[in-house]
């Protein structure tokens, strides 16, 4: 009995100072840089401090800081942290970035010479000896070969084993510095692995000699591979599969299992800055909110910085800074507040009710392609009708929509559609975060589609539209309209300003304030389209009654304090004036 109380007591004190170091993590990563920095080195257990942070965290720290300036942390990163720095740092897509493996070993060889030397020559023996392949040539002098024979620059350290670095290694583009910094780095590298061992030194060298750099490099990438996939960095063809859709009824299949009590004396430290980064709007960011057991917390954070980093696989675009992290995290947190909006709708529940249970029973991942499903069908939608679509087959480009519907167009049909914001938040397109971006940008396009529909019926033609006018869909009907009520030709070319005066007089309600249009004008308009087109007024006003109010609004408030005399064709573009 007093054993299982001890185990309960020890449990709850692991949890205790796993819940301390966590908030220690994530008031330090609240910091500026050199902020930051400062409060880990005043921090009692700094060396403790560094090694509980998860390595995302501390590479962007590192980041944030700058690197040249951040030494003191790399010295004081673990193993496991030395390498996934190398791991994320060191690599373009599927080829290792030499220049990059230069710059990351030499802060690594200034941090800790003999410490990295060490680990290098044990943990990394296969990626120091593919760097020197592409860094140096080795010649091994026999016994009765004269060193003269080899040329300049060889240097050797038992006249046996000679090492030279050759100018033809440097590109000619190479950054200021960086051939300095390549040097400087092998001969302290070099130095240093002779000191500590030299029979070990002259076993590298002989490697490093015979490397077949395509095999070296796939099982390095084989590797990095393997160690990674626990945090979401897999292979681009499986990092892609973020972006399947899945359905409602699948995901309902799929679940997982969270653990609520930690694992004795275990330790996996939770990533902050994704999860920190996401705000307090989002029904995901509050679903989280709700959960109060910690390490049920950790879990969900570590879970979901996995889908942000396989978003990260997915677009192969390198995520340095915690600026171009946010851009990922708003993704991922959009989607998955998407998907527990359709899940929610589809089990009728009200928003935010069960959202906690939802995100501990179904896997984010899931939910990620069950919203981003909603965002595909949108644009699979739009994509359809373009094809097909009247303006596509009057080769208009997608400005004929006008300012107000070609920005929420031409963000679907992108690879990777973005909500237009038209600069609401401070961003023209943003991603898309709730079921209410989707339910509006649906409602555009279907906007968008029944003018289509209705044009295709007017039996209007893109060869007749003037050149060197710029002509959108809703000056277009407006003008044919002005036209027809003048009385002149059911031809799109400009009216005469002096035939326009005294359609724009009789536009308006007589002194009313704020100016509006008659309601009889509306009447002829929406009478008007329907002759023209043979379409009913009642599926013209159900597919479009609201998008032709907003045109005569856009109207009224534009030009309602406008004299006819002082109508200047140059600045009407809802109606085209002859200059």
């Amino acid at each position: 009995m007093n054993d299982h109380f001890d185990d309960i007591d020890h449990r709850n004190n692991h949890v205790k100072r796993l819940e301390k170091l966590a908030a220690e993590r994530r008031q330090i990563l609240a910091l500026e840089g050199r902020q930051a920095l400062d409060a880990i080195l005043d921090h009692p257990q700094p060396n403790a401090l560094i090694h509980s942070f998860a390595e995302e965290d501390l590479v962007f720290l590192i980041h944030d800081i700058g690197p040249e300036d951040a030494l003191d942390l790399i010295s004081m990163a673990s193993d496991r942290q030395w390498e996934y720095i190398l791991d994320i740092e060191s690599w373009e897509k599927d080829r290792i970035n030499l220049n990059a493996v230069t710059q990351w070993m030499d802060l690594m060889l200034k941090a800790d010479p003999q410490r990295f030397v060490r680990w290098a020559a044990t943990e990394k023996p296969d990626l120091v000896e593919y760097f020197l392949f592409h860094s140096i040539e080795v010649v091994v002098r026999e016994h009765d070969q004269d060193p003269s024979d080899f040329g300049d620059g060889f240097i050797t350290y038992d006249d046996v084993f000679y090492y030279r670095i050759p100018e033809e290694k440097y590109a000619p583009d190479a950054k200021t510095g960086f051939k300095e910094q390549h040097q400087a780095l092998l001969t302290r590298m070099m130095d240093l692995m002779a000191n500590m061992d030299h029979v070990f030194f002259q076993q590298t060298l002989l490697r490093a000699a015979n490397v077949i750099p395509a095999e070296s490099e796939e099982e390095a990438f084989r590797l990095r591979n393997f160690r990674l996939e626990e945090k979401g960095f897999v292979p681009f063809h499986e990092a892609v599969g973020v972006f399947q859709p899945i359905s409602i009824d699948h995901l309902k299949k799929r679940k997982k299992v969270i653990a609520e009590q930690p694992e004795a004396d275990t330790f996996v430290p939770a990533p902050i800055n994704h999860a920190s980064m996401m705000g307090e709007e989002s029904i995901f960011s509050q679903a989280l909110s709700k959960i109060t057991n910690f390490n049920v917390l950790q879990q969900l954070q570590t879970e979901f910085a996995g889908v942000c980093n396989q978003l990260i696989a997915a677009e192969q675009k390198p995520v340095h800074s915690r600026d171009e992290l946010k851009t990922i995290v708003k993704k991922a947190c959009g989607s998955i507040s998407i998907g527990l909006e359709s899940l929610l709708l589809n089990n009728n529940i009200d928003a935010n009710i069960l959202t906690d249970e939802y995100i501990k029973t179904y896997p984010l991942i899931d939910l990620f392609r069950t919203g981003y499903g909603e965002i595909v069908n949108l644009r699979q939608q739009a994509k359809t009708w373009q094809k097909s679509s009247w303006f596509s087959e009057n080769k208009l480009s997608l400005s004929f929509w006008g300012e107000r519907l070609v920005g929420v167009i031409g963000g679907l049909l992108i690879n990777r559609p973005k909500f237009y914001d038209n600069n609401q938040t401070g961003d023209l397109y943003r991603e898309f975060e709730t079921m209410a971006d989707i339910e509006r940008t649906r409602s555009i396009l279907a906007e968008a589609m029944a003018y289509d529909n209705l044009l295709s019926a007017m039996a209007i033609h893109g060869d007749d539209f003037s050149t060197d006018r710029f002509i959108t869909c809703e000056n277009l009907l407006m003008t044919l309209w002005a036209r027809h009520c003048i009385g002149l030709s059911p031809k799109l070319t400009p009216i005469p300003v002096t035939l326009f005066r005294p359609f724009f007089t009789d536009l308006w309600e007589p002194e009313k304030t704020p100016p509006a249009i008659k309601d009889s004008k509306k009447t002829d308009f929406l009478q008007w389209l329907s002759s023209e087109s043979g379409l009913a007024k009642n599926e013209i006003s159900q597919n479009l009654g609201h998008a032709l109010e907003l045109l005569f609004e856009e109207i009224a408030d534009d030009y309602g304090d406008i004299r006819p005399e002082d109508l200047d064709p140059r600045f009407v573009a809802i109606f085209l004036l002859a200059i």
